[in-house]
């Protein structure tokens, strides 16, 4: 595999934590480079070390994880997106209903949006890809994606109001449900 593709990879990889992310920014009025770097670090992290462990553990682990990775996925996903869409209508602070200097929600939610990358882990086993370099470049490009995702997000907030987190939690919870019926579609 050329360094291209695994950038190309990498890139397709982030891009739930990307859309995460932007909910992220839509949640916050200050501190933003802190939750920015947060939001990096922790998806940069997972998004690095899931295809990691799905490389080291080869086949084994694939049977157990993709038998369940797409309830894990739309749980999670699916929980936090219905509770920013209730509670949009409830106040008009979102940094008070949605938290996301929570561990809880930051973990979930990196876990979640990192369960694909461990597949990935997987091909590159199959495919003999040399691991170290292709998991730098995807935490890299997560962290960058992530990073700049809360910033994107911020801004849309302005113009969006608060309107802002019902359209996250809708983005959340679709991003589950995507991948829910992807995998039900694809094994009927």
């Amino acid at each position: 595999m050329e360094y291209i593709t695994i950038i190309f990879v990498a890139f397709a990889l982030s891009m739930d934590a990307f859309a995460v992310s932007l909910c992220f920014g839509t949640c916050i009025t200050e501190n933003k480079t802190r939750v920015s770097l947060k939001a990096g670090a922790f998806f940069g992290i997972f998004q690095m070390f899931m295809p990691l462990i799905g490389w080291g553990v080869g086949f084994f682990l694939k049977d157990i994880i993709k038998q369940v990775d797409h309830w894990i996925i739309f749980g999670l996903l699916a929980i936090i997106g219905i509770r920013m869409i209730i509670e949009s209508f409830k106040n008009k602070n979102c940094s008070r209903r949605f938290n996301v200097d929570s561990l809880w929600v930051m973990l979930s939610l990196a876990v979640a949006t990192s369960i694909d990358a461990l597949a990935v882990g997987l091909s590159f086993a199959l495919l003999k890809i040399p691991i170290l370099i292709a998991i730098s470049i995807i935490g890299i490009i997560t962290f960058a994606m992530s990073y700049t995702g809360v910033h994107i997000g911020n801004k849309l907030s302005y113009r969006l109001g608060s309107k802002a987190e019902l359209i996250g939690g809708i983005i959340l919870f679709g991003i589950g449900l995507k991948t829910l019926i992807e995998h039900l579609y694809y094994h009927l």
